[in-house]
């Protein structure tokens, strides 16, 4: 039987990122060296929304480069990293009874590589991507995360992508510094976080107008709810890349 893995939720930021030598890409490359190898990872992006839950499962996902007006280097980057069809019909079986396809139609967006080429740069580990179904409540992706949790038996490293705050649409760039919103939604964010109250989080369109303002469309946020609903009972949460910029929390969290 394999250590219990712990479960981490990355804020990604810029697909700049990638290639850029910042404190945030050195913090995720200390996590991958504080935490145990990993024999394979599942990761939850907020750039991969569908209707249903799908699951990579191809042997050699492609690396997508999913955005645009970028330097030509990152669009060069590729993280060949194998895919692992039995890890993607494992995670089906675990959600079951709802329904999961096994998709070939995507592959690694930078939600997923932009992070862990930095964890994994020799990209040696084998990894799926879960999608983020958008018919369903955010309760419903929390218990997605619980049942996914038992893969941490199984030395598989479950990484959640996003951002607990997202939202430049909303953000004055005529003024210099942080939204203040950002500010106060990452520091209540982190409080519930620290003390094992996931309710209000789950539950975040009741927490008021920096929340609103900070979770937006909800797909950055949403991965931090199967990372929360992976802990199990006893479980303490530490956070790293701790840090807001304009209206995105690089904020993260490994628990276990």
């Amino acid at each position: 039987m394999a250590d219990v893995m712990p479960v981490l939720f990355v804020g990604h930021g810029s697909p700049m990122n990638a290639i850029e030598d910042n404190d945030w890409a050195r913090g995720w490359a200390e996590i991958a060296r504080e935490i145990p190898r990993p024999e394979a990872i599942v990761c939850i992006s907020a750039h991969w929304e569908t209707e249903g839950v799908a699951v990579t499962a191809e042997a050699a996902p492609k690396t997508i480069h999913d955005f645009g007006g970028f330097p030509q280097g990152l669009y060069d980057i590729a993280y060949p990293a194998p895919g692992s069809p039995d890890l993607a019909a494992r995670a089906a079986e675990l959600l079951a009874p709802t329904a999961v396809r096994q998709a070939a139609d995507w592959g690694f967006d930078h939600g997923s590589w932009s992070v862990l080429r930095r964890m994994y740069p020799l990209a040696d580990v084998p990894m799926v991507q879960l999608s983020l179904d958008r018919t369903i409540k955010p309760a419903d992706h929390y218990a997605l995360g619980r049942r996914l949790g038992a893969l941490r038996d199984e030395g598989v490293l479950i990484v959640g992508s996003g951002d607990i705050v997202h939202n430049l649409r909303a953000y004055d760039f005529r003024k210099a510094g942080v939204a203040d919103w950002a500010v106060r939604f990452n520091d209540e964010a982190k409080r519930l976080i620290a003390a094992g109250d996931h309710d209000p989080l789950i539950h975040y369109d009741r927490l008021g107008p920096a929340a609103e303002a900070s979770i937006n469309s909800a797909e950055h946020y949403l991965p931090l709810l199967y990372v929360l609903g992976a802990q199990r009972p006893g479980e303490t949460a530490r956070f790293f890349n701790d840090d807001v910029f304009a209206a995105i929390s690089m904020t993260s969290v490994v628990i276990g």
